[in-house]
């Protein structure tokens, strides 16, 4: 998954910022004056380049100013990276660095430093995303406790006297982008983990081999039986393979014969249905009846899905002028007729770019068939986790954006109040411009029933803490749009037992350490311009899976991720005006 500079700086930046601006536990200044002062002295500086480095009574916010030092807030004195290259500096490793509690950031390179990297290093600089230490003299073996590390991002170790092999438990670092550790002593294979990196990251150790270097050399005589073994094993397991292709067509076909039957027999009973009017509620989209869609759906194939949950089947329909349209079959009814055109008759005057229009809706007897705009990309789902394509940070953010904007209209610009009650990246849809528009909005009065309530709280990113209430409130949709947030900065599959409540307990900087290693930023985010993004997304995230209490509105979590696309251009125009009968949601 992963991400080059951003998953390390960004989870850091994360955990560390949201420590600074909202926590008043932080470690205080005073903890980060005495890791300097310590490591002044046990550093020998023969070219006195730490000479700014003047600890008296009013040392607390100058450290800011020492050579070498960078502040996350000047005035705060808080470290955050050390960068103290090409100083001639002598001694080992600084143990001081344990007290720069919150440093993201250790640049060593290029001075006269020896002894072994601490097998501690863990506990030193628990939170560094960037850690170089190349062109010095350490010894030893890389300590294994570097792969608890997990902030990690860039890891250069060039030009030392290490030894030993590269411990394979650093794969564990899941944000690693850059490793290099030419020209020193290493020997034995390179770690599958690293194979897609660049051959000079290993140059020059001369036992060292493997994928991206030459490949390691075997004894053959001892690995003969391994060998046959293998082959063995390789034509048993083919032979299998052989098998279960067979009996996958068998079933299949199988399968596909009792759906065509199926299919016919759905077919006969709606017969006498085939005249039925669609009603409309574009004039652009021409009139058609029930039988128009199933000719443009070849009767409702299964060839023609393109999206399907428990409130039912999407499929593409095909119309004779070659333009598409969207066709929703509806689950079982639990409502009248005379409640069903109500409730549709509102959605179909319900209008805004980022909701899926509505353009017409027909009974014939058990159906419910809603008509809908298609939209060609697909759906946020899909482009996350099935298809092959890589979506950039800024379309990821004006994604969200519009999501928010969505539901923000819905939740407070429209009276009586819409609520979605299962928002989740299978409901968004693209358009041809990328344009997210939130479909199935207004199911939640259709689903809520004591037959469909069992079914209903499973979809979606639902707020555990309702308990599948048969009620969908704004805060529910707020939780689920919070968990879609989560979704599109890791690109991971939502894991709601991952957000139980009991997860979630601590301060806040422990629980966005928790949902940051639950949920690690995307590895194809590898923009270093957007760490600050990820960083404010992740903390609209976890307020919007905060307690119900202590979530945002929509509203204001629409305009966070405003103020956070101002830089890429893409604001909106059309503010969300609340009207004042929807003002009592802001204080829910």
């Amino acid at each position: 998954m992963v991400m080059g500079n951003k998953a390390l700086v960004l989870l850091h930046n994360l955990l560390w910022s949201l420590l600074f601006s909202w926590c008043n536990t932080c470690y205080g200044a005073e903890s980060d004056i005495q890791c300097l002062k310590a490591l002044k002295e046990q550093l020998n500086d023969p070219d006195n380049n730490l000479s700014s480095w003047i600890f008296s009574n009013e040392t607390e916010g100058l450290i800011c100013r020492f050579t070498g030092i960078e502040c996350w807030i000047p005035e705060e004195s808080r470290v955050r990276y050390i960068r103290l290259t090409n100083m001639g500096l002598q001694g080992q490793f600084p143990s001081a660095l344990k007290n720069c509690k919150s440093l993201t950031g250790l640049d060593l390179s290029s001075n006269n430093l020896s002894g072994p990297i601490p097998h501690d290093i863990d506990e030193l600089v628990p939170f560094v995303s960037v850690l170089d230490l190349s062109s010095n003299g350490f010894s030893g073996e890389i300590p294994l406790n570097l792969s608890n590390c997990t902030y990690l991002n860039f890891v250069n170790l060039t030009n030392n006297q290490l030894t030993g092999q590269i411990p394979w438990q650093l794969g564990q670092l899941n944000q690693l982008h850059k490793f290099t550790v030419a020209k020193n002593s290493l020997s034995g294979q390179i770690p599958y983990f690293l194979n897609s990196f660049p051959p000079q990251d290993f140059d020059n150790n001369l036992r060292l081999c493997g994928i991206p270097l030459n490949p390691c050399k075997i004894n053959l005589r001892k690995s003969q039986t391994p060998v046959i073994i293998g082959s063995a094993v390789g034509g048993i397991l083919f032979a299998a393979l052989v098998v279960s292709v067979l009996l996958f067509c068998m079933f299949g076909v199988s399968e596909k014969k009792k759906e065509d039957v199926k299919g016919s027999k759905w077919e006969m009973t709606m017969k006498p249905t085939k005249g039925f009017k669609i009603s409309m509620f574009e004039k652009s989209v021409p009139k058609m009846r029930l039988i128009n869609l199933m000719k443009a759906t070849n009767n409702f194939n299964i060839n023609n899905i393109i999206g399907s949950g428990q409130t039912g089947t999407m499929y593409r329909a095909t119309l004779s002028n070659g333009s598409f349209l969207a066709v929703k079959r509806l689950q079982e009814p639990h409502h009248s007729d005379k409640h069903f055109i109500s409730e549709m008759t509102t959605l179909g005057s319900t209008r805004h770019r980022n909701l899926v229009p509505l353009q017409g809706f027909c009974i014939a007897r058990q159906e419910r068939l809603l008509v809908y705009k298609y939209m060609p990309k697909g759906t946020l789902h899909q482009h996350l986790h099935q298809l092959q394509s890589e979506i950039k940070w800024p379309l990821r953010l004006t994604i969200a954006m519009g999501v928010a904007r969505g539901l923000a209209w819905l939740h407070h610009h429209c009276h009586p109040c819409i609520i979605h009650g299962n928002i989740s990246s299978k409901c968004i849809l693209l358009d041809e411009h990328y344009e997210p528009k939130i479909s199935d909005f207004g199911f939640a009065t259709l689903m809520n029933s004591d037959e469909s309530e069992g079914n209903f709280c499973n979809l979606g990113h639902v707020d555990p803490k309702s308990e599948c209430s048969s009620t969908a409130t704004p805060m529910g949709d707020v939780y689920s749009f919070g968990m879609m947030l989560l979704e599109l900065v890791s690109g991971k599959r939502p894991n709601k037992m991952a957000i139980a409540p009991q997860n979630l307990k601590g301060t806040l900087v422990q629980r966005i350490t928790y949902l940051s290693n639950c949920y690690p930023i995307d590895k194809s985010l590898i923009e270093r311009e957007c760490h600050g993004d990820f960083i404010e997304v992740f903390r609209v995230a976890c307020g919007c899976v905060a307690p119900a209490s202590e979530r945002p509105t929509m509203f204001e979590v629409h305009k966070i991720l405003r103020a956070i696309s101002k830089k890429y251009d893409m604001v909106d125009e059309d503010e969300i005006l609340i009207p004042a009968e929807c003002q009592y949601w802001l204080s829910t």
